[in-house]
Formats: structure tokens, sequence, C-alpha cells
């Protein structure tokens, strides 16, 4: 265990280096999620409380972390590409420390989104519950080490056919942003939309960010929620573990 943390450590700060040198890359992959919000946030329903952005906000942050996330596997495809994963695989490091330092380095860029987009819509009437949003991020977190192993198991899949990576990738992207009801409420759905978007993990974790924001720390959906980034989290670093184990095979 001491040898996995080690080089688990190692891998985790190799991979923020690059992103501590260049800090506008997080706030580049940023541009995305302000542009929904910037163009959906006027047509919210006008409650002058603030009420509609503490119901958007949340959905925000968990699609910033979506799209981040969920392609940060092209790091690991160029690697790949460039011989840098196979001098990487040559090393004592362990194999699963490989993956999971890469995974956890994701969080990093979530939380720096989370509190830019936080700070961003204060202004405009959006209310920060502090306890609230610090368990919401550390759900968040748990969701984006299972999202950002399968990026990179898709990356290891894909190795030299870098379209099939990006194509998987946009197909699954925005079938669970929009079931999840990130940018609108399924509600009033068909049936059949509806049981898809409870089929979706990540309608339950972004039921509880809306939860936490708004200072519900402890009820049912936040329950469901945790489970869901658990159950994302696990699997993600299972699948993710295998696939770097037979690719070094």
């Amino acid at each position: 265990m001491t040898t996995f943390a080690t080089d688990t450590a190692t891998v985790f700060s190799r991979e923020l280096r690059p992103v501590l040198r260049d800090p506008f890359s997080v706030i580049f992959s940023m541009l995305q999620p302000l542009l929904f919000l910037a163009l959906f946030a006027p047509l919210l329903p006008d409650t002058g409380d603030g009420s509609a952005l503490q119901w958007f906000v949340p959905g925000i942050v968990v699609m910033s972390c979506l799209f981040g996330t969920s392609a940060t596997g092209s790091n690991l495809l160029f690697e790949i590409q460039t011989g840098s994963h196979e001098r990487m695989l040559v090393s004592p490091l362990s194999r699963p420390a490989l993956i999971v330092g890469r995974a956890l380095k994701e969080i990093v860029p979530m939380f720096a989104q989370a509190v830019l987009i936080v700070l961003v819509t204060i202004p405009f009437g959006f209310e920060l519950h502090v306890g609230g949003a610090l368990v919401a991020l550390a759900i968040l977190a748990l969701f984006c080490v299972g999202l950002g192993s399968l990026s990179y198991t898709l990356a290891l899949a894909a190795r030299n056919t870098e379209w099939m990576f990006w194509a998987v990738q946009q197909t699954l992207l925005f079938p669970l942003l929009l079931l999840a009801g990130i940018l609108l409420p399924i509600d009033d759905a068909p049936d059949w939309l509806r049981v898809a978007s409870h089929l979706n993990p990540l309608t339950y974790v972004v039921d509880a960010e809306r939860a936490l924001f708004n200072g519900e720390l402890v009820s049912a959906t936040v329950g469901y929620g945790l489970l869901a980034a658990a159950a994302v989290g696990v699997l993600g670093l299972w699948i993710g573990t295998k696939a770097i184990r037979r690719a070094s095979a």
C-alpha cells in the first residue's frame, strides 16, 4: 500500500504539473459551460429571488465537470501516439497507480471550475451555502475520478485511432447531459424519457448537487447522488485498472 500510494502521488504530481504551469487551460475548458450559462440563464423564469439560478447553476457545475473530465483521455491518447506512455509502462510504477493518479488529477480542475462558476453567478442572485457546496464538490469529485478513468480507458482502447475516441465520447456525452435534466427539467417528459433518465447515474448526481447547493445536507436525494457517484468512481477505477494492466501485459 505504501508503494501504491507513493506511485499514485508521483503520477498525480506529474499529471497536475502542466495544469499548474498553464492554468488558462482550465479557464479555456470553461468556455462552453459559461456560454450555456450566458445563453440559458436569461431564459429562466424571473422569480426575483434567484431561485432559478439555484436550480440552474449546480447543473452547470456538473456539466463543466462532464465536459472537462470526459475529454481527458485525449491527453493519454497523445502520449500513446508520441511514445511517452510506453516509457511510463516500462517504469517501476504500479500499474493501478498509473490510472488512479491520472484520475485523481481531475479533481483539481473540477474544483477550480466550480469556484469560478459560483463566483460569476453570485452577483446575479445565486445564494451560496458553503457547507452544502463543499459536500457537493466532494460527491462530484468521486464522479470525476470514475469518469476520468473511463475516459482514459477509452483512450487505451482507441490508441492510434483518435477519431474513434472523439466519436464515442461525443456520442455518449450529450445523451447523458440531456437525460440528467441539466439544462431542462424532464418532469413533464414522456414516460420513456423519464425511464431513461432514471437509468442515468448522472441524474442522481445532478439532483444531489442541486439539493446540496441549496443547503440541504441530509436527504434521500443526497444519499442517492452519493451512491451513484461512488458507483461510477469504483466502476471507472476497476475498468481502468484492468485496461492499464492489459495494455502493459
